[in-house]
């Protein structure tokens, strides 16, 4: 299964989610843990790798980076700009920490059970209030599944052997099932 937005040499930093103003500024949905370190960096491109962009932070507000980009000099080519994903080479980041990871070598995952079942693919990751969650495709054709990605939720992450190991909390499972008695 393919998973959007999955690049090996890239990492995701974070993605454009509309205008701020009328002088071309830009509101950037930070997946960093720093939100400003979406332009800490150098240059950030687009998915494809096409287009590169200078992004220069010039505040917060509502839980977005406000940012100038090189060039952009009005609302309307900001406005053209939402929803680009913004991305930088992953040579240019830092060794992660251990037990942390990029989300982007998460996707994609194969995701076991504790028993050593197969169980789906991961397929996204987001963040709920303080905590992230993983989005799991089912291998059973049921609905995703979310999961906390907590050391209790997930007690193992194999980026070597490409899996994941879930031990989902009572009901989880049940629950996502939707007839479960």
């Amino acid at each position: 299964m393919a998973v959007e937005g999955a690049h090996p040499d890239r990492v995701c930093l974070g993605a454009i989610a509309g205008a701020h103003g009328v002088g071309g500024a830009v509101r950037v949905r930070s997946f960093t843990t720093e939100p400003a370190d979406v332009a800490a960096y150098g240059p950030v491109s687009d998915e494809d790798g096409k287009r590169v962009f200078e992004i220069d932070i010039i505040g917060e507000a509502k839980g977005v980076m406000l940012a100038n980009i090189f060039g952009v000099n009005d609302r309307g080519a900001a406005e053209a700009l939402k929803g680009t994903r913004l991305y930088v080479a992953r040579d240019a980041l830092p060794a992660p920490e251990d037990d942390e990871f990029y989300h982007g070598d998460l996707l994609g995952l194969a995701v076991e059970l504790v028993d050593g079942t197969r169980f789906g693919v991961v397929t996204g990751i987001r963040t709920v209030g303080e905590t992230e969650v993983l989005e799991i495709a089912r291998n059973d054709s049921l609905p995703s599944l979310m999961a906390p990605f907590t050391k209790q939720t997930v007690p193992l992450v194999d980026l070597d052997g490409g899996r994941i190991v879930i031990d989902p909390p009572a009901g989880l499972i049940e629950d996502s099932e939707g007839d479960a008695p």
